[in-house]
């Protein structure tokens, strides 16, 4: 075998196709159930918060509610920005 019959065998080979892992689209379909669970988390979190905060107002308790409305709002600030930085990593 010469050298010039290595590079002809070796120009037959063809460029692979780009294909998706395996079980990436069950992946996909988790981290979409996820969104929504930390969306619709953040949504209950902020609406128990605000109805406890006028309980406690129109009944004269102490107020603990503004801490719940604030930890709820950081919270969805870190699941909406998790979400952004996962869609660039993600490219979609």
């Amino acid at each position: 075998m010469s050298v010039g019959d290595t590079y002809s065998t070796l120009a037959q080979i063809g460029n692979p196709t780009p294909e998706a892992p395996p079980l990436s689209d069950k992946l996909m379909q988790f981290v979409r159930y996820a969104t929504w669970f930390a969306l619709l988390s953040g949504i209950m979190s902020i609406i128990y918060a605000g109805g406890r905060f006028a309980w406690e107002k129109w009944s004269g308790g102490a107020l603990q509610s503004p801490k719940m409305v604030a930890g709820a709002m950081i919270g969805g600030v870190v699941a909406t920005s998790a979400g952004t930085i996962m869609n660039a990593v993600v490219g979609s």
